[in-house]
Protein backbone atom coordinates (compact mmCIF):
# COMPACT_ATOMS: atom_id res chain seq x y z
CA UNK A 1 0.00 0.00 0.00
CA UNK A 2 1.34 3.57 -0.57
CA UNK A 3 2.29 5.04 2.40
CA UNK A 4 0.32 8.65 3.02
CA UNK A 5 1.93 11.71 2.39
CA UNK A 6 3.99 13.81 5.27
CA UNK A 7 2.88 17.18 5.80
CA UNK A 8 6.48 17.96 4.32
CA UNK A 9 5.38 15.65 1.25
CA UNK A 10 2.32 17.69 0.94
CA UNK A 11 3.95 21.29 1.11
CA UNK A 12 6.86 20.49 -1.26
CA UNK A 13 3.59 19.46 -3.65
CA UNK A 14 1.60 22.50 -3.06
CA UNK A 15 5.08 24.63 -3.52
CA UNK A 16 6.34 22.52 -7.19
CA UNK A 17 2.63 23.05 -8.20
CA UNK A 18 2.92 26.92 -7.54
CA UNK A 19 6.32 27.39 -9.45
CA UNK A 20 5.05 25.53 -12.48
CA UNK A 21 1.28 27.31 -12.02
CA UNK A 22 3.53 30.03 -12.26
CA UNK A 23 5.86 29.27 -15.03
CA UNK A 24 2.96 28.68 -17.15
CA UNK A 25 1.41 32.03 -16.30
CA UNK A 26 3.76 34.17 -14.71
CA UNK A 27 1.40 37.14 -14.54
CA UNK A 28 -1.00 35.35 -12.68
CA UNK A 29 -1.99 36.91 -9.46
CA UNK A 30 -0.66 40.63 -9.71
CA UNK A 31 -2.26 43.59 -8.38
CA UNK A 32 -4.43 44.66 -11.04
CA UNK A 33 -4.37 41.73 -13.66
CA UNK A 34 -6.87 41.35 -16.02
CA UNK A 35 -5.82 37.98 -17.99
CA UNK A 36 -2.31 37.69 -18.39
CA UNK A 37 -2.71 34.43 -20.60
CA UNK A 38 -4.62 36.74 -23.32
CA UNK A 39 -1.46 38.84 -23.60
CA UNK A 40 0.90 35.92 -24.47
CA UNK A 41 2.34 35.54 -27.81
CA UNK A 42 1.14 33.00 -30.00
CA UNK A 43 2.73 29.57 -30.45
CA UNK A 44 3.62 29.38 -33.88
CA UNK A 45 5.26 33.16 -33.84
CA UNK A 46 7.29 31.88 -30.73
CA UNK A 47 8.55 29.35 -32.93
CA UNK A 48 9.20 31.63 -35.98
CA UNK A 49 10.71 34.38 -34.10
CA UNK A 50 13.03 31.80 -32.17
CA UNK A 51 13.73 29.12 -35.08
CA UNK A 52 14.53 32.47 -37.06
CA UNK A 53 17.04 33.95 -34.35
CA UNK A 54 18.54 30.30 -33.51
CA UNK A 55 19.48 29.73 -37.09
CA UNK A 56 20.96 33.21 -37.54
CA UNK A 57 23.04 32.37 -34.69
CA UNK A 58 24.76 29.48 -35.89
CA UNK A 59 25.11 30.81 -39.49
CA UNK A 60 27.29 33.27 -37.66
CA UNK A 61 29.05 30.58 -35.73
CA UNK A 62 29.71 28.70 -38.76
CA UNK A 63 30.67 31.06 -41.16
CA UNK A 64 34.41 30.69 -40.36
CA UNK A 65 34.41 27.13 -41.11
CA UNK A 66 34.70 28.58 -45.09
CA UNK A 67 36.85 31.60 -44.06
CA UNK A 68 38.76 30.48 -42.54
CA UNK A 69 41.89 30.66 -45.10
CA UNK A 70 41.07 34.02 -45.77
CA UNK A 71 40.95 35.01 -42.17
CA UNK A 72 44.05 33.31 -41.88
CA UNK A 73 45.54 35.61 -44.18
CA UNK A 74 44.26 38.83 -43.57
CA UNK A 75 45.58 38.84 -39.93
CA UNK A 76 48.69 36.58 -40.72
CA UNK A 77 47.74 33.83 -38.33
CA UNK A 78 50.09 31.47 -37.43
CA UNK A 79 48.81 27.79 -37.43
CA UNK A 80 48.94 26.94 -33.20
CA UNK A 81 46.92 29.65 -33.32
CA UNK A 82 44.41 29.19 -36.31
CA UNK A 83 41.80 27.16 -33.94
CA UNK A 84 40.98 30.41 -31.87
CA UNK A 85 39.44 31.78 -35.07
CA UNK A 86 36.73 29.05 -34.96
CA UNK A 87 36.88 28.33 -30.96
CA UNK A 88 36.04 31.63 -29.85
CA UNK A 89 32.28 31.96 -30.45
CA UNK A 90 31.99 28.07 -28.84
CA UNK A 91 34.12 28.88 -25.83
CA UNK A 92 31.64 32.11 -25.52
CA UNK A 93 28.71 30.00 -25.65
CA UNK A 94 29.78 27.42 -23.65
CA UNK A 95 30.77 29.71 -20.38
CA UNK A 96 27.59 31.35 -20.49
CA UNK A 97 24.83 29.08 -21.63
CA UNK A 98 24.71 27.42 -18.40
CA UNK A 99 24.21 31.28 -16.56
CA UNK A 100 21.54 32.18 -19.52
CA UNK A 101 19.73 29.50 -18.95
CA UNK A 102 19.17 30.32 -15.14
CA UNK A 103 18.48 33.80 -15.89
CA UNK A 104 15.98 33.69 -18.33
CA UNK A 105 14.24 31.37 -16.19
CA UNK A 106 14.43 33.60 -12.70
CA UNK A 107 14.23 37.30 -14.83
CA UNK A 108 12.43 36.39 -18.19
CA UNK A 109 13.03 34.53 -21.31
CA UNK A 110 11.90 37.18 -23.87
CA UNK A 111 14.07 39.41 -21.56
CA UNK A 112 17.25 37.47 -22.32
CA UNK A 113 16.15 35.96 -25.62
CA UNK A 114 16.35 40.09 -26.76
CA UNK A 115 19.33 41.33 -25.20
CA UNK A 116 21.12 38.03 -26.43
CA UNK A 117 19.62 38.91 -29.91
CA UNK A 118 20.30 42.43 -29.71
CA UNK A 119 23.73 41.99 -28.50
CA UNK A 120 24.36 38.80 -31.42
CA UNK A 121 23.84 41.48 -33.71
CA UNK A 122 26.23 44.48 -32.43
CA UNK A 123 28.96 42.17 -31.84
CA UNK A 124 28.65 40.34 -35.57
CA UNK A 125 28.91 43.86 -37.02
CA UNK A 126 31.92 44.83 -35.20
CA UNK A 127 33.61 41.04 -36.03
CA UNK A 128 33.00 42.06 -39.60
CA UNK A 129 35.67 45.13 -38.68
CA UNK A 130 38.08 43.32 -36.93
CA UNK A 131 41.16 43.40 -37.71
CA UNK A 132 43.73 41.14 -35.84
CA UNK A 133 43.25 37.23 -34.65
CA UNK A 134 42.97 38.83 -30.92
CA UNK A 135 40.43 41.38 -32.08
CA UNK A 136 38.35 39.19 -34.04
CA UNK A 137 38.42 36.19 -31.30
CA UNK A 138 37.31 38.47 -28.47
CA UNK A 139 34.57 39.22 -31.18
CA UNK A 140 33.76 36.12 -31.41
CA UNK A 141 33.57 35.06 -28.02
CA UNK A 142 31.62 38.46 -27.30
CA UNK A 143 29.09 36.70 -30.34
CA UNK A 144 29.10 33.58 -28.49
CA UNK A 145 27.45 35.02 -25.36
CA UNK A 146 25.23 36.79 -27.14
CA UNK A 147 24.27 32.86 -28.79
CA UNK A 148 24.27 31.86 -25.35
CA UNK A 149 21.20 33.96 -24.66
CA UNK A 150 19.29 33.45 -27.72
CA UNK A 151 19.46 29.35 -27.62
CA UNK A 152 19.07 28.78 -24.03
CA UNK A 153 16.08 31.37 -23.79
CA UNK A 154 14.71 30.16 -27.26
CA UNK A 155 14.23 26.43 -25.63
CA UNK A 156 12.42 28.13 -22.57
CA UNK A 157 10.14 30.28 -24.63
CA UNK A 158 9.33 26.99 -27.07
CA UNK A 159 8.22 25.11 -24.27
CA UNK A 160 6.23 27.48 -22.21
CA UNK A 161 4.57 28.24 -25.60
CA UNK A 162 3.90 24.22 -26.23
CA UNK A 163 3.01 22.78 -23.33
CA UNK A 164 3.75 19.02 -24.37
CA UNK A 165 2.46 16.17 -26.30
CA UNK A 166 2.93 16.19 -30.24
CA UNK A 167 2.88 20.07 -30.40
CA UNK A 168 6.73 20.05 -28.60
CA UNK A 169 7.27 17.01 -30.37
CA UNK A 170 6.70 18.99 -33.50
CA UNK A 171 7.94 22.14 -32.35
CA UNK A 172 11.54 21.02 -30.71
CA UNK A 173 11.57 19.35 -34.35
CA UNK A 174 11.18 22.27 -36.04
CA UNK A 175 13.86 24.52 -33.78
CA UNK A 176 16.26 21.71 -34.57
CA UNK A 177 15.62 21.44 -38.46
CA UNK A 178 16.47 25.79 -38.29
CA UNK A 179 19.97 24.53 -35.92
CA UNK A 180 20.96 22.23 -39.34
CA UNK A 181 19.55 25.33 -41.46
CA UNK A 182 21.76 27.59 -39.78
CA UNK A 183 24.75 25.32 -40.08
CA UNK A 184 24.35 25.02 -43.60
CA UNK A 185 23.68 28.61 -44.94
CA UNK A 186 26.60 30.13 -42.53
CA UNK A 187 29.14 28.47 -44.88
CA UNK A 188 27.15 29.21 -48.03
CA UNK A 189 26.39 33.06 -47.06
CA UNK A 190 30.21 33.27 -46.60
CA UNK A 191 31.26 31.27 -49.81
CA UNK A 192 29.22 33.55 -52.17
CA UNK A 193 29.67 36.95 -50.29
CA UNK A 194 33.32 36.42 -49.72
CA UNK A 195 33.69 35.92 -53.81
CA UNK A 196 31.46 39.10 -54.73
CA UNK A 197 32.40 41.66 -51.95
CA UNK A 198 35.55 39.81 -49.60
CA UNK A 199 34.49 37.99 -46.10
CA UNK A 200 33.68 40.95 -44.22
CA UNK A 201 30.59 41.31 -45.64
CA UNK A 202 29.73 38.23 -44.47
CA UNK A 203 29.09 39.98 -41.06
CA UNK A 204 27.72 42.99 -41.99
CA UNK A 205 24.45 40.70 -43.15
CA UNK A 206 24.40 38.33 -40.78
CA UNK A 207 24.24 41.68 -38.11
CA UNK A 208 21.30 43.57 -40.04
CA UNK A 209 19.25 39.93 -40.07
CA UNK A 210 19.42 39.15 -36.24
CA UNK A 211 18.98 42.92 -35.43
CA UNK A 212 15.80 42.66 -37.61
CA UNK A 213 14.64 39.47 -36.05
CA UNK A 214 15.61 40.89 -32.32
CA UNK A 215 12.74 43.69 -33.64
CA UNK A 216 10.26 41.20 -34.90
CA UNK A 217 10.88 39.45 -31.33
CA UNK A 218 10.11 42.68 -29.38
CA UNK A 219 6.78 42.85 -30.64
CA UNK A 220 6.07 39.31 -31.07
CA UNK A 221 6.80 37.03 -27.59
CA UNK A 222 5.80 37.26 -24.24
CA UNK A 223 7.39 36.87 -21.10
CA UNK A 224 7.37 33.52 -19.14
CA UNK A 225 9.36 32.78 -16.28
CA UNK A 226 10.07 30.29 -12.87
CA UNK A 227 11.91 32.50 -10.85
CA UNK A 228 14.13 30.84 -7.71
CA UNK A 229 15.95 33.09 -4.56
CA UNK A 230 19.55 33.73 -4.98
CA UNK A 231 21.68 36.05 -6.58
CA UNK A 232 23.55 34.95 -10.55
CA UNK A 233 25.73 32.50 -10.07
CA UNK A 234 29.19 34.38 -10.98
CA UNK A 235 31.60 31.85 -9.33
CA UNK A 236 30.41 28.88 -11.59
CA UNK A 237 30.36 30.95 -14.23
CA UNK A 238 34.05 31.99 -13.52
CA UNK A 239 35.36 28.87 -12.90
CA UNK A 240 33.88 27.02 -15.67
CA UNK A 241 34.79 29.27 -18.09
CA UNK A 242 38.78 29.01 -16.68
CA UNK A 243 38.76 25.53 -16.86
CA UNK A 244 37.75 25.32 -20.55
CA UNK A 245 40.15 28.14 -21.50
CA UNK A 246 42.65 25.97 -20.08
CA UNK A 247 41.39 22.96 -21.62
CA UNK A 248 40.77 24.33 -25.72
CA UNK A 249 44.35 26.34 -24.81
CA UNK A 250 46.18 22.72 -24.15
CA UNK A 251 43.95 21.47 -27.20
CA UNK A 252 45.48 24.31 -29.40
CA UNK A 253 49.14 24.12 -28.05
CA UNK A 254 49.16 20.50 -28.13
CA UNK A 255 49.28 20.31 -32.11
CA UNK A 256 53.11 20.97 -31.61
CA UNK A 257 53.92 18.95 -28.48
CA UNK A 258 51.60 17.19 -26.48
CA UNK A 259 54.38 16.33 -24.84
CA UNK A 260 55.36 19.53 -23.96
CA UNK A 261 54.98 20.64 -19.85
CA UNK A 262 52.89 23.63 -20.61
CA UNK A 263 50.74 21.06 -21.97
CA UNK A 264 50.49 19.34 -18.95
CA UNK A 265 50.08 21.86 -16.65
CA UNK A 266 47.11 23.57 -19.09
CA UNK A 267 45.09 19.95 -18.80
CA UNK A 268 45.88 19.44 -14.72
CA UNK A 269 44.43 23.05 -14.44
CA UNK A 270 41.34 21.74 -16.26
CA UNK A 271 40.92 19.28 -14.22
CA UNK A 272 41.48 20.91 -11.01
CA UNK A 273 39.14 24.08 -12.21
CA UNK A 274 36.06 21.63 -13.20
CA UNK A 275 36.29 19.85 -10.05
CA UNK A 276 36.25 23.63 -8.33
CA UNK A 277 33.22 24.47 -10.26
CA UNK A 278 31.30 21.23 -9.48
CA UNK A 279 31.90 22.54 -5.95
CA UNK A 280 30.36 25.55 -5.89
CA UNK A 281 27.57 24.68 -8.09
CA UNK A 282 26.65 22.18 -4.90
CA UNK A 283 27.10 24.39 -2.05
CA UNK A 284 25.98 28.24 -4.04
CA UNK A 285 22.50 28.92 -3.47
CA UNK A 286 21.19 29.38 -6.67
CA UNK A 287 23.48 27.48 -8.94
CA UNK A 288 23.86 27.39 -12.66
CA UNK A 289 22.81 23.93 -13.13
CA UNK A 290 21.31 21.87 -9.96
CA UNK A 291 23.66 19.09 -10.07
CA UNK A 292 20.66 16.57 -8.46
CA UNK A 293 19.21 16.91 -12.10
CA UNK A 294 22.23 13.96 -13.21
CA UNK A 295 20.32 11.48 -11.10
CA UNK A 296 18.04 11.59 -14.35
CA UNK A 297 18.83 9.21 -16.45
CA UNK A 298 17.10 11.19 -19.72
CA UNK A 299 19.07 14.13 -18.32
CA UNK A 300 22.79 11.87 -18.47
CA UNK A 301 21.65 10.95 -21.61
CA UNK A 302 20.69 14.64 -23.15
CA UNK A 303 24.02 15.33 -21.67
CA UNK A 304 26.47 13.06 -23.02
CA UNK A 305 24.62 13.13 -26.18
CA UNK A 306 25.09 17.17 -26.60
CA UNK A 307 28.59 16.42 -25.92
CA UNK A 308 29.60 14.17 -27.93
CA UNK A 309 27.74 15.82 -30.63
CA UNK A 310 30.17 18.67 -30.33
CA UNK A 311 33.55 15.77 -30.13
CA UNK A 312 32.37 13.66 -33.00
CA UNK A 313 30.28 15.62 -35.51
CA UNK A 314 30.38 19.16 -35.18
CA UNK A 315 33.94 19.37 -34.12
CA UNK A 316 35.36 17.08 -37.18
CA UNK A 317 32.50 18.66 -39.99
CA UNK A 318 33.56 22.28 -38.73
CA UNK A 319 37.21 21.88 -39.76
CA UNK A 320 36.44 19.89 -43.25
CA UNK A 321 35.63 22.90 -45.30
CA UNK A 322 39.31 24.04 -44.61
CA UNK A 323 40.83 20.32 -45.25
CA UNK A 324 39.12 20.51 -48.71
CA UNK A 325 40.55 23.55 -49.54
CA UNK A 326 43.63 23.05 -48.50
CA UNK A 327 44.16 19.83 -49.67
CA UNK A 328 42.56 19.89 -53.01
CA UNK A 329 42.49 23.57 -53.30
CA UNK A 330 38.77 22.89 -54.03
CA UNK A 331 37.12 26.65 -54.44
CA UNK A 332 35.67 27.81 -51.15
CA UNK A 333 32.12 27.99 -53.30
CA UNK A 334 32.15 24.35 -54.00
CA UNK A 335 33.22 23.62 -50.46
CA UNK A 336 30.50 25.67 -49.05
CA UNK A 337 27.85 23.39 -51.40
CA UNK A 338 29.82 20.39 -50.30
CA UNK A 339 28.72 21.16 -46.71
CA UNK A 340 25.49 22.14 -47.14
CA UNK A 341 24.77 18.37 -49.11
CA UNK A 342 25.57 17.54 -45.12
CA UNK A 343 23.96 20.21 -42.92
CA UNK A 344 20.82 20.13 -45.61
CA UNK A 345 20.32 16.81 -45.10
CA UNK A 346 20.05 17.13 -41.21
CA UNK A 347 17.71 20.33 -42.11
CA UNK A 348 15.23 17.52 -44.10
CA UNK A 349 15.57 15.12 -41.39
CA UNK A 350 15.13 16.90 -38.61
CA UNK A 351 12.17 17.95 -39.97
CA UNK A 352 10.76 14.34 -40.67
CA UNK A 353 12.19 12.98 -37.47
CA UNK A 354 8.67 13.61 -35.11
CA UNK A 355 7.08 11.12 -37.31
CA UNK A 356 9.73 8.62 -34.76
CA UNK A 357 8.90 10.55 -32.21
CA UNK A 358 6.51 7.55 -30.84
CA UNK A 359 8.70 4.48 -31.96
CA UNK A 360 11.93 5.11 -31.05
CA UNK A 361 12.70 6.64 -27.32
CA UNK A 362 14.92 10.05 -27.58
CA UNK A 363 18.28 8.07 -26.22
CA UNK A 364 17.93 4.80 -28.91
CA UNK A 365 17.17 8.01 -31.81
CA UNK A 366 20.90 9.73 -30.58
CA UNK A 367 22.47 6.11 -30.37
CA UNK A 368 21.16 5.74 -34.23
CA UNK A 369 22.32 9.10 -35.15
CA UNK A 370 26.04 8.75 -33.46
CA UNK A 371 25.92 5.24 -35.83
CA UNK A 372 24.83 7.00 -38.55
CA UNK A 373 26.80 9.59 -38.58
CA UNK A 374 30.05 7.08 -37.47
CA UNK A 375 29.41 5.84 -40.88
CA UNK A 376 29.46 8.70 -43.04
CA UNK A 377 32.13 9.82 -41.66
CA UNK A 378 34.31 6.15 -42.33
CA UNK A 379 32.87 6.48 -45.91
CA UNK A 380 35.18 9.48 -46.47
CA UNK A 381 38.24 7.70 -45.24
CA UNK A 382 41.24 8.61 -47.85
CA UNK A 383 38.33 10.44 -50.37
CA UNK A 384 39.20 13.95 -48.72
CA UNK A 385 42.52 14.38 -50.31
CA UNK A 386 42.06 12.69 -53.51
CA UNK A 387 38.60 14.02 -53.08
CA UNK A 388 37.04 10.64 -54.83
CA UNK A 389 33.92 12.08 -55.61
CA UNK A 390 31.21 9.26 -55.10
CA UNK A 391 32.22 8.18 -51.57
CA UNK A 392 32.85 12.25 -50.61
CA UNK A 393 29.12 12.83 -51.69
CA UNK A 394 27.62 9.30 -50.30
CA UNK A 395 29.82 9.96 -47.18
CA UNK A 396 28.12 13.33 -46.19
CA UNK A 397 24.97 12.20 -47.31
CA UNK A 398 24.93 9.29 -44.34
CA UNK A 399 26.43 11.97 -42.24
CA UNK A 400 24.19 14.43 -42.79
CA UNK A 401 21.15 12.22 -41.82
CA UNK A 402 22.87 11.14 -38.73
CA UNK A 403 23.25 15.03 -37.51
CA UNK A 404 19.57 15.68 -38.47
CA UNK A 405 18.40 12.55 -35.71
CA UNK A 406 20.86 14.10 -33.25
CA UNK A 407 19.59 17.79 -34.02
CA UNK A 408 16.12 16.55 -33.41
CA UNK A 409 16.79 14.38 -30.51
CA UNK A 410 18.72 16.76 -28.29
CA UNK A 411 15.90 19.98 -28.05
CA UNK A 412 13.62 17.58 -27.21
CA UNK A 413 15.54 15.40 -24.78
CA UNK A 414 16.87 18.51 -23.07
CA UNK A 415 13.09 20.29 -21.79
CA UNK A 416 11.70 16.90 -21.68
CA UNK A 417 14.28 15.34 -18.53
CA UNK A 418 13.96 18.35 -16.23
CA UNK A 419 10.81 19.77 -14.74
CA UNK A 420 8.59 22.74 -16.52
CA UNK A 421 9.63 25.64 -14.49
CA UNK A 422 13.49 24.35 -14.83
CA UNK A 423 13.51 24.44 -19.38
CA UNK A 424 15.97 27.19 -19.74
CA UNK A 425 18.06 25.33 -17.64
CA UNK A 426 17.89 22.08 -19.22
CA UNK A 427 18.44 23.99 -22.90
CA UNK A 428 21.46 25.82 -21.22
CA UNK A 429 22.91 22.78 -19.94
CA UNK A 430 22.31 20.97 -23.16
CA UNK A 431 23.95 23.54 -25.64
CA UNK A 432 26.82 23.74 -22.95
CA UNK A 433 27.90 20.35 -23.38
CA UNK A 434 27.09 20.50 -26.77
CA UNK A 435 29.47 23.46 -27.08
CA UNK A 436 32.19 22.38 -24.97
CA UNK A 437 32.19 18.83 -27.47
CA UNK A 438 33.09 21.38 -30.27
CA UNK A 439 35.06 23.50 -28.67
CA UNK A 440 37.42 20.57 -27.82
CA UNK A 441 36.84 18.68 -30.89
CA UNK A 442 37.55 21.59 -33.54
CA UNK A 443 40.90 22.07 -31.45
CA UNK A 444 41.27 18.23 -31.66
CA UNK A 445 40.46 18.12 -35.31
CA UNK A 446 42.94 20.57 -36.67
CA UNK A 447 45.41 19.07 -34.14
CA UNK A 448 45.08 15.81 -35.64
CA UNK A 449 44.72 17.15 -38.92
CA UNK A 450 48.70 17.81 -39.34
CA UNK A 451 49.41 14.53 -40.17
CA UNK A 452 46.60 14.38 -42.70
CA UNK A 453 42.89 14.75 -42.49
CA UNK A 454 42.57 10.55 -42.19
CA UNK A 455 43.72 10.51 -38.41
CA UNK A 456 41.32 13.20 -37.85
CA UNK A 457 38.28 11.18 -39.57
CA UNK A 458 39.51 8.34 -37.51
CA UNK A 459 39.34 10.07 -34.45
CA UNK A 460 35.83 11.41 -35.37
CA UNK A 461 34.53 7.72 -35.53
CA UNK A 462 36.06 6.77 -32.76
CA UNK A 463 34.19 8.95 -30.84
CA UNK A 464 31.00 8.87 -32.52
CA UNK A 465 30.84 5.32 -31.20
CA UNK A 466 31.78 6.34 -27.64
CA UNK A 467 28.91 8.62 -27.82
CA UNK A 468 26.56 5.74 -28.89
CA UNK A 469 27.36 3.86 -26.07
CA UNK A 470 27.69 5.96 -23.14
CA UNK A 471 24.98 7.91 -24.08
CA UNK A 472 22.41 4.22 -24.09
CA UNK A 473 24.50 3.27 -20.55
CA UNK A 474 23.01 7.04 -19.06
CA UNK A 475 19.96 6.21 -20.46
CA UNK A 476 19.49 2.86 -18.61
CA UNK A 477 20.82 4.52 -15.20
Amino acid sequence: MPKPATDAETAEAATSEAVTARHEDPDAGRAGDHGGRGRLGSPGATLAVTSAATALALMNYTAPMLDLPALTQAFGTPASAQAWLLNGTPLGLAVVLLVAGSLADDHGRRRVFLLGTLGLGLTTALGGLAGSTLTFTLTRIAQGAASAAVLAASLGLIAQAHPGGAARIRATGVWGAFVSAGIALGPLLAGALGSLAGWRWTYEVLAAGTLLVAAFGARALAESRAPRTGRPDVAGALTLGLALGALLTALTLGRDGWLRPSVGVLLLAAVVLTAAFVLVERRGPAPMIDLALFRRPAFRAATAGALFTGLAVIGFFSVLPALLQRGTGMAPLTTAWLFLLWSGTAFVVALQVRRLAGRIPAPYQLALGFVLSTAGVLTLFGAVEDVAWARLLLGLLVAGVGSGLLNAALPRLAVDSVPPERAAMGSGANNTARYIGSSAGVALALALATAGPDTALVASAALGLAGAAVTLVAAKG
